[in-house]
């Protein structure tokens, strides 16, 4: 597939300003093109993605990564702020690659534990010229671990990887006291919350808030959990390979 075959994305400025307060500069839209144009042409060699319909990687990629740190996005200062964050299960790079576009002072480190998805972010940066990501292989319960990284971050998204109280065990023993974790959803139901209400209180961690909203084009339902560090995360957490998802707190 060459340049000329692959469609260009929606612009929908309106939409980003009616449900972000915000909207994308011209270089910032150019990029997203770029990433959609290298992802579609990476997904002839591997399992990326199965949106690559340009509509629904507008709305299921981009805005639904971005949504996620609306309130990031629309606050004061949004250039000047520096914020180091972790993404976790980041796949081909969502939420993550999105936000390190729009916020060019944080640092982003895109972690999978499968190494042909982190070595085709590798290839990807130089196109985009994101300085301020890097690409780590490794599973969520080992990260949580490693010294170089527990504890150390000011931010950690989470999308479409396991139950919430496995998203929980899995993000808060990487943030510092006062870190914030993004649980991205989609439908959340009142056991999940209970659940997570049980799992974030052995974490350190509190629910700040929890954001029930739809989809702009296809309508469709999403939730964000917001859970703030509050205290030390126990030692003992995140659990050994496989034990967050088999046996949830």
């Amino acid at each position: 597939m060459n340049d000329s075959t692959i469609s260009c994305l929606p612009v929908w400025m309106d939409i980003w300003e009616e449900t972000l307060n915000w909207k994308p500069s011209l270089e910032q839209q150019e990029l997203f093109q770029c990433l959609y144009k290298l992802i579609v042409e990476g997904n002839r060699q591997l399992n990326l993605t199965r949106i690559t319909d340009p509509e629904d990687f507008w709305e299921k990629h981009l805005w639904d990564s971005l949504r996620g740190i609306k309130f990031l996005i629309s606050a004061e200062g949004i250039e000047t702020k520096k914020i180091k964050i972790i993404d976790l299960g980041t796949g081909a790079g969502f939420p993550g690659i999105p936000v390190a576009i729009i916020i060019k002072n944080c640092t982003v480190n895109l972690v999978d534990s499968t190494k042909k998805k982190i070595n085709f972010i590798d290839s990807i940066l130089p196109a985009l010229d994101l300085k301020n990501v890097k690409a780590t292989t490794c599973r969520a319960e080992e990260i949580g671990r490693d010294s170089q990284h527990r504890e150390t971050y000011d931010m950690a998204l989470i999308r479409a990887v396991a139950s919430v109280s496995a998203c929980a065990e899995y993000t808060l023993p990487l943030l510092k006291q006062g870190g914030l974790a993004v649980i991205y959803r989609g439908n959340l139901t009142d056991e999940e919350i209970s659940q997570i209400e049980n799992a974030v209180e052995q974490l350190g961690g509190v629910i700040e808030s929890i954001e029930q909203f739809n989809t702009p084009i296809s309508n469709s339902d999403r939730h964000c959990l917001y859970v703030r560090k509050v205290a030390s995360t126990p030692a003992k957490f995140p659990r050994g390979i496989g034990v967050p998802v088999q046996r949830p707190l």
